[in-house]
């Protein structure tokens, strides 16, 4: 007696990488409840879920700056241009440059941005919990931010 042929299994449905290309998301102006000065953001990519990571690239013009803030899981920048300025709370202003990496843990209140005189432009990347990956807390006041940074 023939035996009876088990189905054919479905077939899989593979995800496939996506390029997004370059200038193809609208850039935007820094928004003045959480940034000093002019700022622009240029999205580079949210991944889709079960991923939780975003990131943009940000540039400061001279003087510019984020608010104090905080990342639930931390913050990585990737100096690309310039000469930026990071400080954590409690902590010295530390001079910041192409090709430096900046690793903020979860929870520490920091602020960076561009030096007072040269620009400074960054790859910000950070993961989402419960659909936030930022909480915004005061500006950094003209006074803190004009302090020489640790070692120069």
């Amino acid at each position: 007696m023939p035996r009876a042929q088990a189905p054919a299994p479905a077939p899989v449905e593979l995800p496939t990488l996506r390029v997004a290309r370059n200038g193809s998301q609208a850039s935007y102006a820094g928004p003045a409840e959480w940034f000093t000065g002019t700022v622009r953001v240029d999205p580079l990519f949210a991944a889709p879920e079960p991923a939780r990571v975003s990131g943009a690239c940000v540039t400061f013009e001279p003087g510019a700056r984020t608010d104090w803030h905080s990342h639930p899981l931390g913050q990585t920048l990737l100096v690309t241009a310039g000469c930026g300025r990071v400080q954590q709370w409690g902590g010295p202003i530390e001079t910041i440059r192409p090709g430096d990496v900046v690793s903020i843990p979860p929870g520490v209140k920091h602020w960076h941005g561009a030096a007072p005189t040269t620009a400074m432009t960054h790859i910000a990347i950070q993961e989402q919990q419960g659909g936030k990956s930022v909480d915004w807390l005061e500006k950094v006041d003209a006074a803190a931010y004009g302090l020489q940074p640790a070692g120069e």
